[in-house]
């Protein structure tokens, strides 16, 4: 049982003295005038320890005390003071359990007044005594329904905020986890690329080495230029990482930097344009990334020869298509499909987070990546 309240202690407590002192006193509100003695005594203790259990038991407590006022006037003693602990009653238990437990509660005091009045005092059914009384315990009831109606108010205004408290958080953690995401997209296809490039090179250059040394310094020299682009890309990233907005991603990437990739594509490019016209930031860099994940792809899997790059600008939307001449088996020895990982699954969740969608799979002749980003109007 939970613990009493020191308040309703110091209310029952004193609601006891009081009646016991307006008793012997023989003063206060006219009511029974009979002699006192120690079953008053009895009583206005036994309404005192009542009340403190009000909070804990409202209707038990309505009951004993309505059954106390009823023996108190039954036995005849004086003063009526003690119909105050009724009203007090009546308001504990509309304003713990509601307005329909008050409601019973408020017509079951006016009932056992009703009562009172009539076989203890000699009253009439409906005479002044009970209309003095009735509206006493109606308005005691009507002050508890309003209590309990502010308190379930502000328990809902409570949970309200604790769910949109919650909401917010969960909505932070998933921002988190996709930008998260999306940088570990960016890494992917940073590292990807320029360890694929570097690779190319080096193999030049050992394959030069002995008839041609003098095309080793230059594959050396693309292997520097690559090596400070990538780490160049991964400053950028790192600096975005302890930022406080992952969104602030701007990676050195843009198809204004196409001409980069094709130099250590590894591999003789067709590149073709069909319309032009200015791209969202977040679109330019989701094709640079498109065609840098390609041409990756086709250095690692496709042995291919050849490779046509297209890009096709639309009214509403930029086509990227990359189509190689391997062997489009996917299987990691031939073909360009990916291996699992952040590859193409990386492209089209990139694409998508766009609104776009990305196609991927062999084709005739070869391996074709097949990605649609819708362009939004531009504003300057």
């Amino acid at each position: 049982m939970s613990r009493v309240p020191l308040a309703d202690v110091a209310l029952g407590g004193g609601l006891a003295v009081l009646v016991l002192a307006l008793n012997l006193l023989e003063v206060g509100p006219p009511g029974p005038d009979g002699s006192s003695g120690w079953g008053a005594v009895a009583l206005a203790v036994a309404l005192g320890v009542v009340l403190t259990v009000r909070r804990q038991a409202p209707v038990v407590t309505l009951a004993l005390v309505n059954a106390i006022v009823i023996t108190w006037y039954a036995l005849d003693f004086h003063g009526r003071t003690i119909t105050v602990g009724a009203l007090v009653a009546c308001y504990t238990l509309a304003a713990h359990r509601g307005w329909k437990a008050g409601v019973v509660g408020g017509v079951a005091t006016a009932l056992a007044t009703v009562v009172t009045v009539r076989f203890t005092l000699g009253g009439t059914w409906f005479g002044d005594q009970v209309l003095n009384a009735i509206p006493l315990e109606a308005a005691a009831t009507a002050l508890g329904v309003a209590v309990f109606s502010h308190r379930a108010f502000a328990a809902g205004a409570r949970d309200r905020a604790e769910q949109i408290a919650q909401a917010r958080s969960e909505q932070a953690k998933a921002q988190a986890a996709e930008e998260r995401l999306e940088v570990a997209r960016e890494l992917h296809d940073v590292f990807g690329h320029t360890m694929a490039a570097i690779s190319v090179q080096a193999g030049v250059a050992v394959h030069v080495m002995r008839r041609k040394p003098e095309q080793v310094v230059e594959a050396l020299n693309a292997i520097k230029r690559i090596s400070d682009d990538g780490l160049a890309e991964v400053r950028v990233l790192l600096g975005v990482m302890r930022s406080p907005n992952l969104r602030a991603l701007t990676a050195s990437g843009g198809l204004a930097h196409l001409d980069k990739l094709l130099d250590v594509a590894g591999v003789a490019v067709e590149h073709s344009a069909v319309g032009t016209r200015p791209v969202p930031v977040a679109v330019d860099l989701a094709a640079f990334r498109v065609v840098q994940e390609s041409l990756t792809n086709v250095r690692r899997h496709a042995r291919a020869s050849r490779v046509r790059l297209e890009l096709v600008y639309r009214a509403d939307a930029l086509e990227i298509i990359v189509r190689d001449n391997g062997t489009g088996t996917g299987d990691g020895a031939g073909g360009s499909a990916p291996v699992a990982g952040h590859g193409i699954e990386g492209m089209r969740a990139r694409a998508e987070s766009l609104g776009g969608t990305l196609d991927a799979g062999p084709v005739p002749g070869g391996f074709e990546v097949r990605c649609v980003l819708p362009i939004e109007e531009v504003t300057t």
